[in-house]
């Protein structure tokens, strides 16, 4: 038997607004997020999108998560393009092995039931 666990977020971030001080630019959000900064250009992982009530919406993996994260939001092919202003926040975890990455998508996908993800899902 393979023991899997959900590994802890490095990062989370979450919807916010900007109140600009005197002086200070104004960063322009993408639905309502303005921490992209704070996901590593570099690195490589997977992600959950989830809801204002903590609802799984869904999950992804990706070798450059920062880019990933923002095309999800941006272009018209993303799982989510009909549903992105339900995104309320997003969990990152930092998994550099792509076997690992694959692992941890499929395992989350099935045991929190995502909302949104329909290939590897064997729940339904």
């Amino acid at each position: 038997m393979i023991n899997i666990s959900i590994p802890n977020p490095d990062i989370t971030i979450t919807q916010r607004k900007q109140i600009p001080k005197e002086n200070e630019p104004v960063i322009k959000d993408i639905y309502g997020f303005i921490d992209f900064h704070l996901i590593p250009r570099d690195k490589g992982g997977i992600f959950l999108f989830f809801d204002k009530n903590e609802e799984l919406l869904f999950v992804g993996k990706a070798r450059k998560l920062r880019q990933r994260i923002k095309k999800h939001f941006e272009d018209n092919v993303s799982p989510i393009k009909n549903h992105r202003d339900e995104v309320n926040k997003i969990d990152i975890c930092l998994v550099e092995d792509p076997m690992e990455r694959e692992i941890y998508e499929t395992y989350i996908i099935n045991q929190l039931q995502s909302k949104y993800n329909v290939d590897k899902v064997f729940y339904r």
